[in-house]
């Protein structure tokens, strides 16, 4: 069983930065495709980005292109999302998780995924 554990959300300043880490055990996580979601008070769940394993293709949502960057290290069983120029509207519960049989189109969709973790939360706000 695929356990994925989030850690890294804290409260930050509009402008700061934060690295959000996801360590995944139980399974071999290079073969596995890591995404990244939030959602926010009051709000549906969003696609933010992820990193397909087959191709190692990255895929961000516009709201964060050019701000946020995930990467994974493979020999630490562990993904990352570094999250620059942060702003209040990045408030939000962040949850990564794990799917082996993504495709392209599939990836911002979050029931597509199989495996969560329980979400660290993130707050931007002076």
């Amino acid at each position: 069983q695929v356990q994925l554990t989030e850690s890294g959300g804290e409260l930050v300043q509009p402008g700061g930065s934060l690295r959000l880490s996801c360590a995944m055990s139980g399974r071999t996580f290079n073969r596995y495709t890591m995404g990244w979601f939030r959602r926010a008070p009051g709000k549906e769940r969003e696609f933010v980005a992820a990193h397909k394993w087959s191709d190692s293709s990255i895929h961000y949502a516009d709201s964060v292109k050019g701000r946020f960057t995930i990467s994974r290290d493979n020999a630490k069983n562990t993904m990352y999302l570094q999250m620059n120029s942060l702003k209040p509207e990045d408030t939000a519960v962040y949850n990564c998780a794990a799917g082996q049989r993504l495709i392209t189109s599939s990836l911002r969709n979050a029931g597509a995924y199989d495996f969560w973790g329980q979400g660290t939360q993130v707050t931007v706000s002076s």
